[in-house]
């Protein structure tokens, strides 16, 4: 069985240097592609997994499938998928390293731990770009929480780790691994918490929802520490509006937030290319002095000046 440590080369050219997360598939790595002489992102499937030989097959599969699917994406919002292998030995995806900052980290590093509205409408704006793009190639993410944006120093926001991505019309619940977590619970739609099949795309939605209260507000809608309380809440609780959590913001964003955390999904926006144009009227306005003048150290929690433009739907 392949086994992964620091210094083992991938495929003769990928180096693992240090772990940068582990997950219920496996190992993010910081490595090196040694070849081109550059840093890479490489998600190995965990070993012990692939021993059971049950899991082994499940795995693989899941594993192929989320290859191919992120492989698919090309957008600037979405982390770019460079090389793969799906073998007997060798179980690795080989992305793009992102250098900047997990959205979280900018939210603890912000005033009281609250973006500004321009702010926090960007981030959710380049998410939805980005969706827009993952929802048209009939994928969904399932995971989107801060852990899973990163912010880099030029404002551009990455939606990382398409790891629980699934092909929408497919329901095949043999590739649903039994214990993996499907999605952050602060973050997560009743649909998905719910079980249902098949979910598309207003699920992600949902969690954008989530993502921009809080932002706004310094915490997530729903937030209990007891993890049935936190799912109830979510299935039937109503979340607190902006205003209880101090923030003073235009009506119509807030009935845009109440929409995104509508318990239906058919209550949602239709899709993500809908919400950024809800949005935009509130992004920062663009500023083109800023094509010519000297600009200091880049701060990623600044505003996001030019967030990326959505796919629309044909």
């Amino acid at each position: 069985m392949e086994q992964f440590a620091a210094g083992k080369v991938l495929r003769g050219r990928y180096r693992l240097d240090r772990i940068l997360g582990r997950g219920a598939m496996g190992h993010v790595w910081q490595g090196t592609d040694v070849y081109l002489e550059r840093p890479v992102a490489v998600k190995t499937v965990a070993a012990d997994l692939l021993a059971l030989p049950d899991w082994r097959r499940t795995a693989l599969a899941r594993f192929e499938r989320e290859v191919k699917a992120a492989a698919r994406l090309d957008h600037a919002n979405i982390t770019t998928v460079y090389d793969a292998a799906v073998t007997e030995d060798v179980c690795c995806l080989v992305m793009q390293l992102v250098d900047g900052t997990t959205l979280d980290n900018v939210i603890d590093g912000a005033d009281d731990g609250r973006l500004p509205v321009p702010a926090a409408v960007s981030v959710a704006a380049q998410l939805c770009s980005g969706l827009s793009a993952a929802h048209a190639a009939g994928l969904v993410h399932r995971d989107l929480k801060p852990q899973n944006v990163m912010v880099r120093t030029s404002g551009l926001v990455k939606i990382l780790d398409f790891g629980l991505v699934k092909v929408l019309s497919d329901t095949d619940p043999r590739l649903t691994m039994t214990g993996e977590t499907l999605g952050n619970l602060a973050y997560a739609s009743p649909e998905l918490l719910g079980g249902e099949k098949p979910l598309d795309g207003r699920s992600d939605l949902y969690a954008v929802g989530c993502l921009l209260h809080h932002m706004l507000t310094g915490r997530p809608p729903f937030h209990n520490e007891g993890l049935a309380e936190l799912v109830t809440q979510h299935l039937t609780a109503s979340p607190p509006r902006l205003a209880e959590g101090g923030v003073d913001a235009p009506a119509a964003l807030q009935e845009l937030l109440d929409a995104l955390l509508a318990k239906r999904p058919e209550d949602r926006p239709s899709g993500a290319a809908e919400v950024y144009a809800a949005l935009a009227p509130y992004l920062p306005a663009p500023d083109p002095a800023f094509a010519t003048r000297r600009m200091p150290p880049e701060d990623p929690r600044r505003p996001f000046l030019v967030p990326q433009g959505p796919i629309v739907p044909r």
